[in-house]
């Protein structure tokens, strides 16, 4: 199921951008992604309530959209963004103990390796704001007999690594991982009982063009 949804998604973004991929190349460079979100499973225990790492969020596969403007042949800066996602809380033993939106915009500098060659290979730092919102816990509510949260936002690293192949005159095939640094704090009634870490990896397959 999850390897049919990215080539859902993938397939749009090679069709959309194929429609705009003839313009002249240019500084900037657009790439459209499907990515599977691959979050790692790590909380604190909640005393008398759940273990260490009982508490995580699920893998999803997203669309993704970025743009990036190359400084000069070798540096790029490059904002990745996606609409608001839903993602699932799930609970060891519990399956699914509710669900989130989770909006992570990301800034990145690159080094490009190769930028006159088919192959581009490139590496890249920066950082990651995700912003929560809609959060629902009403399993974690009845268990602990409480109003259970998350913070509303998380600040951290973010790492990259992919490349560009030429395929046309300024039309690419993308492929990228990214390690986003992502937590946010569990709360009961304000106070905090929990750190759920999110650090997913990211693993995307795009179509990009420079215009």
């Amino acid at each position: 199921m999850r390897m049919s949804k990215l080539a859902v998604v993938l397939c749009a973004a090679l069709c959309c951008g194929g429609a705009l991929a003839q313009q002249t190349e240019g500084n900037w460079m657009m790439r459209l992604r499907a990515v599977n979100i691959e979050p790692v499973k790590k909380s604190d225990a909640i005393a008398g309530l759940l273990p260490a790492d009982a508490v995580y969020v699920s893998d999803r596969v997203i669309p993704e959209v970025d743009f990036s403007y190359f400084l000069s042949k070798n540096l790029a800066a490059e904002l990745i963004l996606t609409y608001p996602q839903k993602l699932e809380v799930q609970a060891n033993g519990s399956g699914k103990v509710g669900d989130l939106n989770a909006l992570p915009p990301t800034l990145t500098l690159q080094y490009h390796f190769s930028p006159d060659t088919a192959f581009r290979p490139y590496v890249g730092a920066g950082i990651n704001l995700t912003f929560f919102s809609k959060v629902s816990l009403p399993v974690v509510n009845a268990a602990t007999r409480a109003n259970a949260s998350l913070d509303n936002s998380s600040a951290g690293a973010a790492l990259q690594l992919g490349f560009d192949y030429k395929i046309g005159q300024n039309s690419y095939i993308n492929v990228d991982l990214k390690k986003v640094y992502i937590d946010t704090d569990l709360k009961v009634n304000g106070t905090r009982v929990s750190t759920v870490t999110v650090d997913p990896l990211l693993v995307g397959i795009g179509y990009g063009f420079k215009f």
